[in-house]
């Protein structure tokens, strides 16, 4: 039997190990050694998006549904396919503009309105309540229930514990003090939480390992692997219809809403934009994350159907709730430990959750709700030497207090008549209600404030009529008749049926209607109402992000003037005397600015205030706050277009100097290099030439001197000197080749010619060459390939001097060279594409000019090395084709050249 004190002793202690572990990556970032800055930690953090639904509710979801369990965890693996797209833009804009959250994300598109900011943040607290009780659930019914060991039902119910006696409520308090202090230890909330989000990432690993040793408990060690159980499962009628859809049309429909739903949430749950947006250290980071996070989902459900099917086997009649199969298939075989590994695991699921998701909604409840609130009180009420700061802090900190108590509660009146997924789905479908605006305000620069305020409201008045509403009812707070036969007896009000739909499941039902009238009310506000000034700006600054620099957040559209004192003042009252301090003084080192001359704040200070106040109190407030010492002049919408398109140009000039400056050095680098190779090429020649030559002279002085030497050893020397006559005689050809390519006197050898063939000689003719470097060398050709007219060993030529350019300048061991053929309309075109230092095709052209005059020298000698690429050039030409080179600097070049299938060959 399982002690009280020992399972107190080891979930206490695992908090304490994951304070230690936050503590650890907190002073590591602080020294600068930072262990987030790595994709498989933030890869690891997405996974907040597997709760304690994850770990029980997906398998007594699957136990109802069967492998109607996956929707929720295929949406998210579309829509890591696509986060390059959609979430990449979303950590720039964010980093840009200093987001803190997804309300000041969408208030910040839509012209920082205070008043979106605010519906936003109340959508995302009553929606997510919820959600923070279902994890309050799970822990409070994983513990009455590991408490009775090994007994597999629970000797009293939670809701008959007094407050003070119920673990979960000990439990939420914890996780309030973790995630104060964690989380709001300054302001500014777009300063990263690593210690945070390194215990997050370890949490990650725990619950995964967790449910892993139990799906392979029951897999392999209740049966006799997935085989044995699914044989058992298909002669039980009841279970085996679980490994099937359905033929209810609603089914399939249910399915779709479902995945649409879930691609959603994972980018508009509170908690996950914070860990996959407002925590992002790299952009770059999310090239691993979008296969890791769905590896990942894959492996915490792999045993889902396992679990389930080996619980109803083993409790058949539902004599045990279906959620709970995790923890009491465990306890019921009487391992101990493993049923205590699965409480921390199921432990560990729900805290990551509670923690993140409490920091980001306090931002929220702080920045766009409490804020405002103190901007429009009294100039009396709030002292001008008050410490906004430490006072917005506190509001953050209880925030967070009343947001785990008011979890709690509805988890001790109204969660316990619903199962952990339908709690989950109910909080989904919530923030779903973002995503028009978001992904509007992505893409669609027609969008405004009024479609996204007037679209979110309609929609979240919809989903709380059609799921909120009917909970009630079941919790016994409002009569039965309000579901069956709607308000006031109108029939087809009725909440689960509303006008008439019918066949989808609560959920789907929701969705559907909600995110329809939000679409339908946006895009149709958005279209008869007229945005301000400044909303054209930010939609320019959202829309097309990867047009501006990375300063882009800051306003741009501003004319007007302030004072350097008014604006200090305002620094220092937000973010605190010494923070604000080092900011002015790293701007004046930046900017050259001496704050004793300079008193009047031009644009770029003001922006540049605006966005650090951003940073700590949210877009729209920090917009407000400037207002107060600022004197602006209003600015008309083509004024504000024609200083973006200003800006634009501006910025583009600006990048396209620095790429500029940055190829002419690539270029000279370049230039040096191929002028070494050039210097060994002529070396090598003159050493070629020499060394058979030398042989020869020798051995034949040798047979002149010794007429008598014996006849084998007169044989031997007889075959070096005729190979050696041999290999003299090549290199000869090859100078003389050189030679009549530049006089225009070759006599060239024309016959039809299949490419394909010509590419394989050219790379095993270079293979040597290749293999020694250790450069990886791949070939690439269509299925069919017309043959051409043309001198077969001169194309080959041409191919061998691409690939030996390429060797020259690709790095040993992670070198590689792709040699790629394809049919274009008439042409066909080879490319041979290498990733070695780059060159611009200014600088291409220069070389080849560089190499045309190079000139044998007084004693007859080719021209040297180099005429690789100039001798290419003349093949070409002679071929009616053409060469060109794509390159950037550092990026490596790909040269190409394309021949016509029904060539002209030139004279």
């Amino acid at each position: 039997m399982l002690k009280t004190e020992t399972i107190l002793f080891c979930a206490f202690g695992y908090m304490g190990l994951l304070f230690g572990i936050a503590y650890f990556g907190r002073k590591r970032a602080e020294s600068g050694r930072s262990i987030v800055s790595n994709p498989y930690i933030y890869a690891l953090s997405l996974a907040v998006y597997c709760t304690a639904w994850t770990f029980y509710g997906s398998v007594g979801r699957a136990a109802q549904k069967g492998i109607g369990f996956l929707p929720i965890y295929i949406g998210p693996t579309l829509t890591a396919v696509m986060a390059w797209i959609v979430l990449r833009k979303i950590i720039r804009i964010s980093k840009n503009h200093r987001i803190t959250s997804i309300a000041d994300f969408i208030a910040s598109r839509y012209g920082k309105s205070a008043t979106l900011a605010g519906t936003v943040s109340v959508i995302a607290v009553v929606g997510v309540l919820p959600y923070i009780s279902l994890q309050l659930k799970a822990i409070s019914t994983s513990f009455l229930l590991i408490q009775d060991y090994p007994r597999t039902q629970m000797s009293i119910h939670f809701s008959d514990l007094p407050v003070l006696s119920d673990t979960a409520f000990y439990v939420a308090l914890i996780l309030a003090l973790f995630a104060i202090l964690f989380g709001t230890r300054h302001l500014d909330t777009t300063e990263r939480h690593e210690g945070l989000v390194t215990a997050i990432a370890f949490e990650s690993i725990i619950k995964l390992i967790a449910f892993l040793a139990v799906g392979a408990f029951v897999t392999y060690g209740m049966y006799d692997g997935f085989g044995s159980l699914f044989e058992k499962v298909r002669s039980v009628p009841d279970i085996n219809s679980l490994f099937t859809l359905g033929e209810e049309t609603g089914t399939y429909m249910d399915w779709i809403i479902h995945i649409v739903l879930s691609m959603m949430a994972v980018v508009c749950l509170p908690r996950q934009f914070q860990v996959a947006v407002v925590e992002n250290v790299n952009e770059e980071h999310l090239n691993k994350a979008v296969w890791l996070f769905p590896l990942y989902l894959l492996a915490i459900n792999i045993f889902v159907l396992p679990i389930a099917f080996g619980g109803l086997l083993h409790f058949p009649g539902g004599q045990i709730e279906a959620d709970t199969f995790v923890l009491t298939l465990p306890m019921e075989m009487g391992k101990k430990e493993l049923a205590l590994l699965a409480f921390i695991g199921g432990m560990s699921a729900a805290t990551g959750m509670v923690i993140v998701e409490a920091i980001a909604l306090s931002t929220m409840i702080c920045n766009d709700l409490v804020m405002p609130v103190l901007l429009r009180l009294p100039k009396t009420t709030l002292s001008p030497q008050t410490d906004m700061s430490s006072l917005l802090l506190n509001v953050r900190r209880t925030s967070i207090v009343l947001l785990l108590l008011l979890g709690y509660a509805y988890f001790r009146y109204v969660g316990e008549y619903y199962s952990l997924v339908s709690i989950g789905l109910v909080s989904f479908a919530a923030v779903s209600q973002f995503a028009p605006a978001i992904l509007g305000g992505l893409y669609w620069k027609k969008g405004n404030k009024s479609g996204a305020f007037y679209g979110l409201s309609a929609g979240f008045l919809i989903w709380g009529y059609t799921l909120v509403y009917p909970s009630l009812v079941q919790a016994g707070l409002l009569p039965l008749k309000h579901v069956t036969m709607g308000p006031f007896g109108i029939h087809w009000l009725r909440p689960f049926h509303l006008f008439g739909l019918e066949g989808f499941d609560h959920i789907s039902h929701s969705v559907f209607w909600s995110l329809l009238a939000n679409v339908s009310v946006y895009i149709g506000v958005s279209l008869f109402t007229r945005e301000s000034a400044l909303e054209h700006t930010q939609a320019a600054l959202f829309v097309d992000v990867f047009e501006y620099s990375e300063d882009a957040g800051r306003s741009y559209v501003w004319k007007g003037t302030a004072s350097v004192p008014g604006l200090r003042s305002l620094l220092e009252r937000y973010l605190g005397r010494k923070r604000a301090h080092k900011a002015l003084a790293d701007y004046a080192i930046e900017h050259h600015v001496d704050w004793e001359k300079n008193l009047t704040a031009d644009t770029d200070l003001v922006s540049h205030v605006e966005s650090l106040l951003a940073g700590a109190i949210g877009s729209s407030s920090a917009r407000v706050l400037i207002a107060t010492v600022v004197k602006e002049e209003p600015l008309g919408i083509d004024e504000v277009m024609d200083i973006l398109d200003e800006t634009r140009q501006v910025i583009r000039y600006s990048h396209e100097l620095e790429r500029a400056t940055s190829e002419l050095k690539a270029a000279n680098e370049r230039l040096k290099e191929l002028d070494r190779l050039k210097d060994e090429f002529i070396s090598t020649v003159t050493h070629e030439l020499r060394t058979p030559l030398t042989s020869v002279r020798s051995l034949a002085e040798i047979l002149h001197d010794n007429p008598n030497l014996e006849a084998s050893q007169h044989q031997q020397f007889a075959e070096i000197i005729i190979k050696e006559s041999e290999r003299l005689t090549r290199l000869i050809s090859k100078v003389l080749d050189v030679q009549k390519i530049e006089s225009g006197a070759m006599d060239w050898q024309i016959t039809r010619v299949g490419l394909s063939g010509v590419i394989y000689d050219a790379v095993t003719a270079t293979h040597r060459l290749v293999q020694e470097k250790d450069i990886k060398l791949a070939v690439n050709l269509p299925d069919f390939i017309p043959s051409i007219n043309g001198d077969r060993d001169r194309l080959m030529q041409v191919i061998i001097n691409l690939i030996s350019n390429a060797v020259k300048f690709c790095d040993s061991t992670t070198g590689r060279i792709e040699v790629n053929l394809a049919i274009e309309d008439d042409l066909l075109r080879v490319d041979v594409k290498d990733n070695g230092i780059g060159i611009n095709e200014e600088d291409q052209k220069i070389i080849f000019n560089k190499f045309r005059q190079i000139k044998n020298s007084s004693k007859g000698r080719p021209t040297g090395t180099g005429l690789g690429l100039a001798i290419t050039q003349r093949i070409i030409d002679f071929h009616s084709g053409k060469l060109a080179v794509e390159s950037e600097p550092g990026r490596g070049s790909t040269f190409s050249f394309t021949l016509p299938r029904t060539n002209r060959i030139t004279d």
